[in-house]
């Protein structure tokens, strides 16, 4: 038999792929554990372009992954960063009701926040100026366990750690093909370099569907990119906003509304609204490519949800197009906003896995086939419970490598 490379390849840099590696790392000494990350350094996608929240887990169904992991993962998320000196801060944050109507919703998440675990405040308008005096509401929760950080540096203290521990790292290192043998994963990269395993774990983000298929595998979802525009407060009007401000969430969509972000750098961060990317790392309207473009228009998964939640649609799309509707969503949270407080800042793009009958997939979702472990849905709160998911899928891993 040819000999191995490698116990395990880890195809992705970002937080889950550094996560998974330093967690095989921890729970198996001696695994020879390779990462694979095509761009030229770590967490250049989801992970280096998000508002840097640490996430409560309050939104999520109680007893899913992301509740499960987001409430652990903030916990540990903190005490890593505190640990490594990265920087970060437990801001607590409140989510605010503009309107009536968002009231039943706003005391459903008071409830799901507590059967989460999670510490919860109620607030009427006069409490809620005491934390936020420019922000006007009717009521709202205040949640103390939500903080920020820097994530990219997180995925980079995690890919030292794991190097540190025996890992090796490759960056510049595009998977274009996946062979399987009963005994072994083989991969083949952009500049012809073959490497074999035992095992592969696919953490691939944006590209995790077409890394599964390249495997042989049917993942059962595709990846529908959308593209997050955020703004930010300038300077002089940064305080305006003390800490982290969030609308109530439309619990049909899994996205969370323009919200409010005053970052570990001091800047207010404005956003997101989530609108289709015509690219799977397209970060700006002007960034198109025709052949994923393609892909995403044949997927049927695609028109079921354009047909679902075209009036949603419409709206993010507007927000996304006219600075001045934009502004108008900020000004429901914050009256005082006017559109030249407001500049444009880095867009993100969210890798969500969409079903062929239209449904987004709301949770995490990790698949296994032989010899290989596949992260298919990680969004949002994902950075945040990086540290458990690494764990869940190192566990999954080791299975199969203890199975032979």
């Amino acid at each position: 038999m040819t000999a191995l490379d490698c116990d395990v390849l880890v195809i992705g840099g970002g937080i889950v792929g550094m996560s998974t590696a330093y967690a095989i790392t921890r729970a198996a000494p001696g695994t020879r554990v390779t990462v694979l990350e095509k761009e030229a350094g770590p967490a250049r996608h989801q992970t280096g372009r998000n508002s840097g929240v640490i996430h409560s887990g309050i939104y999520y169904r109680p007893g899913s992954l992301k509740a499960r992991f987001a409430v652990r993962g903030a916990a540990e998320m903190v005490k890593f960063c505190a640990e490594y000196g990265i920087p970060h801060e437990v801001t607590g944050k409140l989510i605010v009701a503009t309107e009536r109507s968002e009231l039943p919703r706003l005391h459903s998440l008071v409830q799901r926040g507590r059967e989460n675990g999670i510490p919860v405040r109620e607030l009427g308008p006069a409490q809620l100026a005491e934390y936020e005096p420019w922000v006007r509401g009717l009521a709202a929760i205040h949640v103390g366990t939500t903080g920020v950080c820097d994530f990219g540096a997180v995925a980079a203290r995690l890919a030292r750690l794991a190097q540190d521990a025996g890992a090796s790292v490759r960056y510049g290192a595009q998977v274009r093909t996946i062979g399987r043998r009963p005994s072994a994963v083989a991969v083949r990269t952009a500049d012809g370099t073959v490497l074999r395993a035992r095992a592969l774990v696919n953490c691939a983000g944006l590209h995790c569907d077409r890394v599964a298929r390249l495997a042989g595998d049917d993942p059962g979802m595709r990846i529908v990119p959308f593209r997050g525009e955020y703004y930010e407060l300038v300077p002089s009007r940064a305080s305006l906003v003390n800490g982290l401000v969030y609308p109530v969430p439309d619990p049909a969509f899994p996205f969370l509304g323009v919200h409010l972000t005053r970052g570990i750098d001091g800047g207010v961060h404005i956003g997101p609204n989530a609108v289709p990317a015509l690219a799977r790392e397209g970060y700006a309207w002007h960034t198109v490519r025709p052949r994923e473009l393609a892909g995403t228009l044949a997927y049927p998964g695609s028109w079921r949800i354009a047909r679902r939640h075209w009036r949603y649609g419409a709206g993010e799309m507007r927000r996304s197009l006219s600075k001045r509707a934009f502004t108008d969503a900020v000004r429901r949270l914050l009256p005082d906003v006017t559109a030249d407080d407001l500049i444009a800042a880095p867009a993100g793009v969210r890798a969500q896995a969409v079903l062929p009958d239209g449904t987004l997939v709301d949770d995490f979702l990790i698949a296994q086939s032989p010899r290989i472990v596949h992260v298919l849905n990680a969004p949002s709160p994902a950075a945040t419970a990086s540290l458990p998911i690494g764990r869940e899928v190192a566990r999954r891993v080791l299975e199969t490598l203890r199975a032979g």
